[in-house]
């Protein structure tokens, strides 16, 4: 779960800044709100103008603008935007910089920029309008630019082309030759060649699923592929993500269509955008989608592979709506400049996103390798006719599905009379035999996606059949539909829904009809049916072989369905509703006009919420001593999100079942380890900031997969400390003996003690602590008459005069 308190500010060191006495604020670093849009200072039109189809890349805290066009001419003019002081500038380019251009492309290497092609000459007269493919180096260091020699064959002269840097090399690809579309990609090494000796291209021969031939389309680097997303093609172009593997020289399609995860669409299908990379994202913004000039951020998580829609801080200015601007990345923030905004109006905006650096969630990734080690697992599930043994655990399945949650209930009991009868008491920590539960109508392989998805929140029947659109994958998600109703997980069945709408074709489609037909699943087979009677459709398909061998009653069924396309069928004028999913049974139809939509059903996140707070009460299998008090939890959870509990379950694990909990040599609040539950259980990061302090230090001691609880416990302490409970903060870091925020915390009551003295809890204080701040109080106060007396001595003192 991605919960943040607010809008957090950027973490850096910490210190103290000035605030209100009603907000008492440590200040990690300078103020900066994550997913905050900020307009920056507007470029001067004496320093440089609006513009459009012009590149932007970043030379150490810099961004440099070169070329594009006002609406009037093209531009060859350089300027720089100093992101730390947000100020413009004109640069020099001494002789001989390139011709003015636009639609031209601009990398970074070492200590110069490389701008390659582009359209050139005079739009006013329309004339010597022109394609290029030179390749002009600037120098930072001397402001000089120098046009690159070559020999041999070089690419064609191109605009609207992607270009990038890699291991030395720029690389182009695609763009517009004034004739064509282009997927063609070249490279050339950066590198100087000795005694100047001329450089040559070399043409890159491009394996795998390449992209169709396209221009007006960004790409940019990250882990060692280039990415390419939508833009201009003669070709269907889709909103696709394709990745180039500079090492395999492969392309391949991203294609998360496949990937049952409940996750938000790719955005759509758009040309004059831009994309850039940052830490495990690519962020894409802007450009023209389907004649609407979109301004929201789209976010792809390299990772998790799934789009997200990135919401701005409420304080943001966000810019509206634009294509063919440029963006680049100066530490933690994306610069956008210029670009064509309604009207086809040029902007000289500049404007500037904050990203957040939080380590991501790793509640799936630590769910699913606990089901792919199948360690501590408990529960047996004997599946199929040849009873399939697949392990599980019962905490994750009890939690996910309530038809499951029975039927291990019933295993629970059927050990609990084995126990009885064999050792006269159920008291038994170790060693315990595993349930079993018996699925005899289940297909094994669906029922293990099935698992996948309780584990993960999302299942890829691809990993071993890699066409997504095969019959075999077809088949088999109707399996995992049909387990997905019997076991009550309404979200699954509506991503199961998704996922056959848009993967039963005419090629499949009459084998997906007589699956659903012999699986009786009546709202499927409805699909079918409509695909094939699509006037598109009808025809291909029943002149087609697998229509002669087809079962008779559904070529009637067929048949008169398309002869009788105006009479409704009973069961439509029975349920006259739209939406599919009111209807929990697979068996019984529903008439389907549904447009996507959010999700029904709950996530991951919500079922550990509820198994933790309430569900799971009956499933607890470990007890956590906290300071006397027992805390019923589930070993299972508890090993895959700690390595912690981990190791203590499989090498220490106490004979009565009875863990301890302390953080190194301090035992934590009831109230803060609570919150470490819900962050173990599902990945919360909400909590009061006195047991962030608590918590603060917990990585260290419970081995997480990463320190994203600490991160959020420093921005949590940084946001929340106020008047209010500053003193509990300082009660808590004086008993965890964290001496730098019991020194901080000291300071802030110094610096506002009138108010701070006032409130209640201050009189509850502990003697040590009121002399604590007594001391404080007085090396303020020492500090300050020092300096009083320094400067009165200073001002009093007679002037002394040079009279040499």
């Amino acid at each position: 779960m991605d919960s943040q308190l607010g809008f957090p500010r950027a973490v850096g060191d910490l210190e103290f800044s000035p605030s209100t006495a009603d907000c008492l604020t440590l200040d990690f670093g300078p103020f900066e709100v994550v997913h905050r849009w900020k307009r920056m200072q507007d470029c001067n039109e004496f320093v440089g103008t609006r513009r459009s189809k012009h590149t932007i890349v970043p030379y150490k805290n810099n961004v440099y603008i070169f070329g594009g066009d006002n609406g009037k001419k093209m531009l060859n003019d350089l300027l720089v935007f100093d992101c730390k002081g947000a100020s413009w500038g004109r640069v020099p380019q001494g002789l001989n910089p390139p011709a003015p251009r636009y639609h031209h492309s601009a990398v970074v290497y070492g200590d110069s920029m490389f701008v390659f092609g582009g359209y050139t000459g005079d739009i006013h007269s329309n004339s010597n309008l022109t394609n290029k493919n030179d390749l002009f180096e600037y120098k930072f260091g001397s402001a000089t630019w120098i046009e690159w020699k070559y020999s041999g064959r070089a690419p064609v002269p191109r605009s609207a082309h992607g270009a990038a840097v890699h291991d030395g090399k720029m690389y182009i690809f695609a763009g517009y030759d004034g004739n064509a579309r282009l997927n063609d990609m070249w490279s050339i090494s950066l590198t100087r060649n000795k005694d100047d000796a001329p450089h040559s291209w070399e043409e890159v021969e491009q394996g795998g699923d390449c992209p169709p031939t396209c221009c007006n389309f960004p790409v940019t680097v990250a882990r060692g592929c280039m990415y390419v997303f939508s833009g201009q093609s003669g070709a269907k172009i889709t909103n696709t993500l394709f990745q180039f593997d500079f090492h395999t020289k492969l392309w391949s399609r991203i294609s998360t269509e496949h990937i049952l995860r409940g996750a938000p669409p790719p955005p759509a299908r758009r040309y004059g955008h831009t994309m850039v990379t940052h830490d495990r994202h690519l962020y894409v913004f802007g450009g023209a989608a389907d004649n609407t000039l979109p301004n929201d951020l789209h976010c792809y998580d390299l990772d998790s592979q799934s789009w997200s829609v990135i919401l701005p801080s409420p304080d943001s200015n966000v810019p509206v709506g634009r294509l063919f601007h440029a963006s680049s990345v100066v530490g933690n923030a994306m610069y956008v400049f210029g670009g064509t905004v309604d009207n086809n109006v040029r902007s000289g905006d500049m404007y500037r996103f904050q990203f957040s650096n939080y380590p991501k969630c790793t509640l799936t990734e630590d769910l699913g390798k606990l089901l792919e080690t199948k360690m501590f697992s408990d529960i047996d599930f004997l599946v199929g006719e040849d009873e399939t043994q697949i392990p599980a655990h019962s905490a994750l399945v009890a939690a996910r599905s309530q038809f499951l949650r029975i039927r291990v209930r019933q295993a629970q009991e059927v050990r609990e009379k084995l126990l009885e009868k064999k050792y006269g008491t159920t008291e038994i920590y170790k060693d315990l035999p595993s349930l079993e539960v018996r699925l005899p109508d289940a297909n094994p392989e669906a029922f293990q996606l099935v698992l996948n998805f309780i584990y993960t929140d999302r299942i890829d029947p691809t990993k071993k059949i890699k066409d997504p659109i095969s019959n075999r994958i077809v088949l088999l998600m109707m399996d995992v539909y049909r387990l997905a109703c019997q076991f009550s997980m309404l979200r699954l069945e509506h991503l199961c829904v998704q996922y056959l709408e848009t993967t039963v074709n005419h090629n499949n489609v009459l084998e997906a009809l007589l699956c659903a037909h012999n699986l009786k699943l009546a709202f499927i087979k409805e699909l079918c049916m409509k695909l094939i009677v699509r006037e598109s459709n009808y025809n291909q398909i029943v002149m087609s072989q697998e229509f002669e061998t087809l079962d008779q009653p559904l070529m009637v069924e067929i048949i008169r369905r398309k002869q009788l396309p105006q009479i409704k069928r009973a069961q439509e004028a029975l349920h006259p509703f739209d939406d599919p999913f009111e209807c929990r049974d697979p068996y019984e139809f529903r008439p389907c006009k549904r447009t996507p939509g959010p999700l029904k059903g709950t996530n991951l996140e919500q079922d550990l919420e509820l198994f933790l707070n309430h569900v799971g009460n009956d499933f607890c299998d470990i007890t956590l001593v906290l300071d006397g008090n027992h805390i019923r939890a589930h070993k299972a959870i508890l090993a895959a999100r700690c390595g912690y509990f981990e190791g203590l379950f499989r090498s220490f694990m106490p004979e009565d079942g009875m863990v301890r909990i302390q953080i190194g040599e301090m035992i934590p609040s009831h109230q803060s380890f609570k919150s470490l539950l819900r962050y173990i259980y599902h990945g919360d990061t909400n909590m009061p900031p006195e047991d962030s302090l608590y918590l603060f230090s917990t990585p260290y001691f419970f081995h997480f997969t990463n320190n994203r609880l600490q991160a959020f416990c420093k921005q949590n302490l940084e946001m929340n400390v106020t008047c209010d409970n500053v003193v509990q903060i300082l009660e808590a870091a004086d008993r965890m003996q964290a001496t730098d925020m019991k020194k901080y915390s000291l300071g802030l009551i110094v610096q506002y003690f009138p108010k701070v003295v006032k409130m209640p809890k201050t009189r509850t204080l502990s003697r040590d602590l009121l002399i604590d701040i007594m001391e404080a109080l007085a090396d303020e106060m020492s500090t300050k008459m020092c300096s009083d007396i320094s400067t009165h001595h200073h001002l009093s003192s007679p002037t002394v005069h040079d009279t040499s």
